[in-house]
């Protein structure tokens, strides 16, 4: 099955002008899918996306609900103090450690619609060593990936964070003609045309030898983890980046290489 990024429509762009609920932009069932999405819903959460985080996530749920929020009230849909989840039954955004690593969840009405890990670099100090070990390139953290999520079929989201990782190491602005982003797209497409799970690419095909197909290398940054995990994200439907997977690698290398230099 193809995914399909969250999208955000414009106000002409509505179907016999009905207001766009949380049904359509995200994957949640019962009474919460069937409510429109009122400016006040993205307002809260956008605040608790700012409590929690420090600052509203670009694509995140808290960007789409805004963008929907405005067509919605462009259109004359619903008012602007409309609140139709916000008021009854809330948001959260919710940071966890687990194995070392932070996750966020985001759910609106008791509904997850976004979960991610965030690279967490903030300062640390550690012991003086003499040995300083050598920085996790990207080539690298995508290796790692095809090692902690090798059997993981290769998805659109994966393709795009490949893509993002791609371009990072490569300073570039497109991807590569025959490069590891070129192979992860063909390689989610013939996916979502394979109906059998064991006849699917899977990462580790893909990226096994990453640093290798990789003209150009660099370091990982929380920056450049950001942007990996930014693209998995927009690019899955239900908002969450894969366990082990492309985000997951880049945000523990960012993790990594900023602990090994503070």
């Amino acid at each position: 099955m193809s995914q399909q990024q969250p999208r955000r429509p414009e106000a002409d762009q509505l179907p016999d002008q009905e207001p766009i609920k949380f049904a359509d932009v995200f994957n949640v069932t019962g009474e919460v899918a069937s409510k429109p999405i009122g400016p006040q819903d993205a307002a809260a959460m956008q605040s608790a996306e700012n409590m929690v985080l420090g600052q509203t996530r670009k694509s995140g749920p808290a960007a789409v609900m805004q963008s929907a929020a405005a067509a919605n009230e462009r259109a004359g849909l619903v008012s602007h103090d409309e609140a139709d989840v916000a008021g009854d039954q809330g948001v959260t955004v919710i940071k966890s450690d687990a194995d070392d690593e932070v996750w966020v969840t985001e759910a609106v009405g008791g509904q997850v619609v976004g979960q991610y890990i965030q690279p967490n670099v903030s300062a640390v100090t550690t012991p003086a060593t003499f040995v300083v070990p050598d920085p996790i390139t990207v080539g690298e953290a995508l290796e790692t990936a095809a090692i902690s999520a090798a059997d993981k079929p290769v998805d659109q989201s994966d393709a795009a964070a490949i893509q993002a990782a791609e371009m990072i190491a490569t300073n570039s602005n497109e991807a590569m003609p025959g490069g590891i982003a070129s192979e992860a797209q063909s390689a989610a497409t013939r996916n979502s045309r394979t109906m059998r799970f064991e006849d699917q690419a899977n990462l580790s095909e893909v990226l096994s030898d990453a640093t290798v197909k990789l003209p150009k290398d660099k370091p990982v940054t929380r920056e450049d983890a950001d942007r990996v995990v930014a693209a998995e994200l927009r690019n899955n439907p239900d908002m969450i980046t894969s366990p082990g997977g492309v985000g997951a690698a880049m945000a523990a290398a960012a993790r990594r290489n900023q602990h090994s230099t503070s």
